[in-house]
């Protein structure tokens, strides 16, 4: 089912009043890890319950408990949950989105106040602002979505069920025991749900994301004498954390990527010919990834192996040490105490207990090798298992179909090489088919400076939302 002409037109005609929307909400400095903005979070939910609730949606916000930010017991910003429709002849969509946003200052390198929706003055159409394309212009993409409708006093195709929280960029806590405790109140009788906190892999292609690596994080941790020691008086004569602690990490991950970790590879789910063709159809050329690195550095000059790295392989990478001098000029100490720091991106059958497992196993191995009389820990920080969903699913049809009907374009099929820990919990919790249909593009700079959406994109997304809404009612399940 086409969209309704009228919405579309609705949108083009309004896109004043979508930015100006955007620019309001951009205004609300709704910054969730520091305690100065705590207030602004919670404003910030306040004003997606007056517009959603201005706009016929039955809303409610939602205590989820306390944590504590910068040594202060505080609440959690709430979470929003609002529902249109209930017609049990409809599918019912459940959408989720969060209000808050990464740290920012002017100082910090932004070309104009971050909390200042400033477009471009080239004229290139790009909106620059905190919280723009992450994520505050999609979510408000639904509410252009519900106001283009209920101005034009046209149904929504489909029951619509959103869930909108204010602590993702600090971690998501408590949002599992919620979903948890709804899972037969509020999420009950729920077809399918749609995320759109991610983005298109380049700045020309729309793409539909199946998938997301998951992540473990470990220290490694060599204590040594009880004290710093002076190099002068004492090297040479004791065993080094520092030096023991390069000796393991080197152990861990070639230059070209390798793992080193036996038995991690043999944990990868093998590649299926339906897997290699998504790959092999992806719109992507080595420049896009050279121009988001800053020059030729890839390990491969191959498209499809270079993609496959990003999205659908397991990589390790050295993170940092922590203890170590690093202070400019030269100081002659010996650390008494050092860790290091690493992450495991996880992949479909490598699971968070089991690589800790082969990584705990094989660092204790390496450091009995050495010889040496200081003392090691290693252990996971923490964890999150990798996603992914069945591309084939109804849901990802009609999200294809209104692709192509927005952008003229067949939609990429990618996997995410970062996590969004809510989609695995949504999906688990729920049994739900979870479509990641981004809005922005990959240059919007999300956690940067200068994270911008362009207009067309903001434009187009509230279209692609909506789009994909009336392709949802009426494809089949089978």
């Amino acid at each position: 089912m086409a969209a309704n002409p009228q919405f579309l037109k609705y949108v083009d005609d309004h896109q004043d009043d979508y930015i100006k929307r955007l620019s309001d909400a951009v205004a609300i400095a709704s910054v969730s890890g520091n305690l100065s903005y705590v207030k602004d979070v919670e404003a910030m939910g306040e004003y997606l319950v007056q517009q959603l609730t201005a706009l016929g949606a039955t809303v409610e916000k939602r205590g989820i408990g306390k944590h504590t930010l910068e040594g202060k017991e505080v609440d959690l910003p709430p979470v929003i949950i609002g529902q249109v429709g209930n017609d049990p002849k409809k599918k019912t969509l459940l959408v989720y989105g969060h209000y808050d946003v990464q740290p920012a200052l002017k100082e910090d390198g932004w070309l104009y106040p971050p909390f200042e929706l400033t477009p471009d003055p080239k004229g290139s159409g790009k909106l620059y602002g905190r919280g723009s394309t992450d994520d505050k212009g999609p979510v408000l993409g639904w509410i252009n979505v519900l106001e283009a409708h209920k101005n034009l006093g046209i149904e929504l195709p489909v029951n619509l069920k959103m869930c909108f929280e204010g602590m993702e960029e600090n971690g998501s806590v408590n949002l599992d025991k919620f979903i948890e405790s709804e899972k037969d109140k509020f999420f009950s009788g729920v077809d399918c749900m749609c995320i759109s906190d991610n983005y298109w892999l380049d700045t020309k292609t729309p793409c539909l994301t199946y998938g997301l690596r998951g992540i473990n994080y470990y220290e490694i941790k060599i204590n040594g004498p009880d004290r710093d020691l002076h190099s002068g008086v004492f090297g040479g004569t004791v065993h080094e954390p520092m030096t023991d602690l390069i000796a393991l990490m080197s152990k861990l991950v070639t230059p070209t990527g390798e793992i080193l970790v036996p038995g991690v590879k043999e944990m990868i789910a093998p590649l299926t010919d339906d897997e290699k063709a998504k790959f092999e159809a992806i719109h992507f050329a080595m420049s896009d990834i050279h121009g988001a690195v800053g020059g030729d550095v890839t390990i491969s000059n191959d498209t499809v192996k270079t993609l496959m790295g990003r999205m659908r392989n397991p990589s390790l990478s050295l993170h940092g040490i922590e203890g170590a001098f690093s202070a400019p000029g030269s100081k002659t100490v010996i650390p008494c105490q050092v860790k290091g720091k690493f992450s495991i991106r996880l992949v479909p059958n490598l699971t968070v207990a089991g690589v800790t497992e082969h990584v705990v196993k094989y660092v204790k191995e390496e450091f009995a090798k050495l010889g040496s009389k200081n003392t090691l820990d290693v252990y996971l920080t923490h964890g999150g298992e990798p996603w992914i969903a069945d591309p084939n699913h109804y849901s990802y049809r009609a999200a294809h179909k209104a692709t192509e009907a927005v952008y003229g374009q067949t939609p990429d099929y990618t996997r995410e090489g970062g996590s969004i820990p809510v989609t695995l919990d949504f999906a688990n919790i729920l049994g739900l088919n979870v479509l990641l249909l981004p809005v922005g593009r990959g240059d919007d700079g999300a956690h940067s400076t200068n994270e911008k959406i362009d207009t067309s994109n903001y434009i187009n997304g509230t279209k692609l939302l909506g789009s994909y809404m009336y392709e949802l009612a009426a494809i089949s399940k089978d």
